[in-house]
């Protein structure tokens, strides 16, 4: 019997990771790591960064991202205080062995040479600036997910504008104190109405009145300057063991 993965999305801030193995795949785990500002990443491989792996660094150093690197096998003394392990090296019974550890002390693990072994595995990923948006094939096909990220990304660009407004919008209309009943009323009339239709086709004239009819007058003036300042985010995409 089949038992489905449960979708998450975790907050690495304050989190201490452990990449163990900066090849291939342990750059791409970075790299994907690091617009979410964990607290600390620890990298350890018996091989000195590449040149592609040396730019990593230099970049988690320019984004304040704290981020250290051992050049060693790894250790199960790496483990310790680790709240979430990308187990990337090419050593196999290593990985075995330290997803073992993980498993005893409930460290979520991602084994990338078998994921079996590991607790959770990183779905494809399109991402705009205030979406993003996960896609999983519960290991049966990578292939597959990443084709139909592709697809994700195109679905995601046009309502980026939409989903930057009401994230601008909401904590201007709980300031207004009004019931959350009417709260929930309004946030689901925006919801419904013509307004991701005109963010999308860049009409700040409809967008505008649309926003004047639903929304209580102190919010007018506000409303309008936030969509005189709404673009369009480029979609990003990231490809991992979907």
């Amino acid at each position: 019997m089949h038992v489905p993965s449960y979708p998450i999305f975790l907050s690495l801030e304050e989190q201490h990771i452990l990449i163990a193995g900066f090849g291939r795949v342990g750059m791409r785990k970075l790299a994907m790591l690091l617009p979410c500002r964990p607290g600390h990443v620890h990298i350890v491989d018996p091989f000195p960064p590449s040149a592609e792996g040396k730019r990593l660094l230099e970049r988690a150093r320019q984004e304040h991202v704290s981020c250290s690197f051992s050049q060693r096998n790894p250790h199960d003394a790496d483990l310790d205080g680790m709240n979430l392990v990308f187990l990337a090296g090419s050593d196999h019974e290593l990985n075995a062995h330290l997803a073992s550890l993980c498993r005893e002390r409930h460290i979520l693990c991602n084994c990338a040479d078998n994921p079996s072994l590991g607790s959770f595995h990183v779905p494809a990923v399109a991402r705009t600036p205030s979406l993003a948006a996960a896609l999983s094939t519960e290991r049966a096909s990578p292939a597959l997910a990443r084709r139909w990220k592709e697809e994700l990304c195109a679905f995601l660009e046009p309502k980026e504008a939409m989903a930057q407004l009401m994230g601008d919008l909401r904590p201007l209309i709980l300031a207004q104190n009004l019931p959350s009943d009417q709260n929930a009323k309004l946030f689901r009339a925006l919801a419904a109405s013509g307004l991701e239709q005109a963010l999308a086709s860049n009409d700040t004239g409809k967008a505008g009145h649309i926003l004047v009819s639903l929304l209580p007058p102190s919010l007018h003036e506000r409303a309008l300057a936030l969509v005189d300042s709404t673009g369009p985010g480029q979609p990003e995409s990231h490809n991992q063991d979907a």
